[in-house]
């Protein structure tokens, strides 16, 4: 029996946006013992608690993929205005453990470029930890260079990434 296809759906509302919310917060409790911290710096209850908030469209996105009928990973994107209207930030890529190794990473985030493209802006933005070096590999693969720092990350190995849009 074959698995069922990927989808790749926005996560704005209803069901999907409530499945968002759990992969969000499962992404925070995984996060935290690899980035050394919590976070709470960036006040990740609150944004919780008011999904989709800066992640709304038609500035923001938040994307969700279902692999064999299952949540399997999310992506997000928000406007950074202080660096101008042309720039947005990628974040809370994550793919559960059990999906990974089948291209959803990837997948998540060729189409945020896209969307982040056909939205208007012109640079994208990220921030990782120095230790997940998939993840470094796959930003890599996909035209991200480091950068100079641009938020307020508290930890010491946090690296800067950005890669203009088309």
């Amino acid at each position: 029996m074959q698995p069922a296809p990927i989808q790749l759906e926005h996560a704005d509302s209803g069901p999907r946006l409530e499945q968002a919310r759990t992969l969000f917060a499962e992404y925070a409790r995984v996060i935290e013992p690899l980035a050394g911290c919590s976070l709470q710096y960036q006040k990740f209850d609150a944004e919780l608690a008011t999904l989709p908030g800066l992640y709304a469209r038609p500035r923001g996105r938040m994307l969700i993929v279902l692999a064999d009928g299952q949540p399997a990973g999310c992506i997000a994107l928000r406007p950074l205005p202080a660096l101008g209207p042309g720039a947005c930030e990628m974040k809370r890529m994550y793919v559960r453990p059990a999906f990974r190794g089948r291209g959803i990473g990837r997948m998540l985030a060729a189409r945020l470029l896209t969307e982040a493209a056909a939205a208007g802006y012109s640079i994208m933005k990220l921030d990782t930890s120095s230790t997940m070096h998939e993840a470094m590999g796959l930003y890599r693969s996909l035209g991200f260079v480091e950068c100079p720092r641009y938020n307020d990350d508290p930890m010491d190995d946090t690296l800067w990434f950005e890669r203009r849009l088309p």
